[in-house]
């Protein structure tokens, strides 16, 4: 397979698309609150990126996707459509994700949002867990390393917790395409022997449920849903591999403060 290796004049453009991506998790939170619907999420969102960023939200028209963000509720795993009819309450758990496109250039992020600050037990575990697997599968990558080493030990770690990871759905390759080689699984499986090296740009996105790993499809080709009703999470950053670890593009401040993960990751060998 083809997996593209970004020069450095590539990855300051890419750079810039990481950092406007993850400024829109941060400007949207205050408005994540009980009362409002996912529709007037995405709107705030979608003004956001084309008049105060100069950027292109990429999910509009993307295969006849309809709106600039991803917003998935509750039981939602992955690409809920936002809309008006879906009003937030206290309690609920969601999913925001955003993609823009700045000089040709993509930056692809996502996170979990707890509308009130409070849920149930089960379902802030989840979050937490979710959060960690992706801050796992991150210290899981430097050059050398096979590409499903970090499947493996975001799989191990979620299970050992006693949540299940879905299967379906996977991290991707990104960079000037929305959608490149390679394929980042979530668990352990076939990666086609590849080996990660320095300039391979991709995100890793673990999608986590609280009940069992199997997932439906809904009428509208989009929506994905837990086939047992249970609670989704899912985190995401893009990165790129470094000889020593990888470069986090998409991290936030929030996240630079906690020291769980830094923007410059030095990871040891496994």
């Amino acid at each position: 397979m083809a997996i593209p290796l970004r020069t450095e004049a590539e990855l300051e453009k890419i750079r810039i698309a990481c950092k406007l991506a993850s400024d829109i998790l941060v400007m949207i939170e205050p408005h994540i609150k009980e009362g409002v619907s996912t529709g007037e999420l995405d709107r705030i969102c979608h003004e956001y990126i084309e008049r105060v960023q100069g950027a292109t939200p990429a999910n509009v028209g993307y295969h006849g996707f309809p709106k600039a963000t991803c917003i998935s509720l509750n039981d939602v795993v992955c690409h809920g459509i936002p809309s008006e009819d879906k009003i937030l309450k206290n309690g609920d758990i969601l999913n925001l994700d955003v993609t823009v496109i700045k000089d040709g250039y993509y930056g692809d992020n996502s996170k979990m949002y707890i509308v009130g600050g409070e849920t149930s037990v089960r379902s802030k575990l989840l979050c937490e867990v979710t959060q960690e697997a992706l801050y796992v599968g991150i210290r899981a990558v430097r050059a050398g390393v096979r590409l499903n080493q970090i499947g493996k030990a975001i799989q191990q770690y979620v299970e050992k917790q006693g949540f299940s990871v879905v299967r379906e759905y996977c991290g991707h390759g990104i960079g000037d395409q929305y959608h490149t080689e390679p394929q980042v699984l979530h668990y352990f499986g076939d990666d086609g022997g590849v080996v990660l090296k320095p300039g391979m740009v991709f995100t890793i996105e673990p999608m986590v449920n609280a009940g069992k790993k199997e997932v439906r499809l809904m009428g509208d080709g989009w929506t994905v849903k837990t086939k047992d009703r249970s609670h989704s999470a899912q985190f995401e950053h893009e990165l790129v591999v470094t000889e020593t670890g990888c470069e986090v593009m998409t991290i936030r401040e929030e996240e630079e403060k906690e020291g769980r993960i830094s923007r410059i990751m030095v990871n040891a060998e496994a």
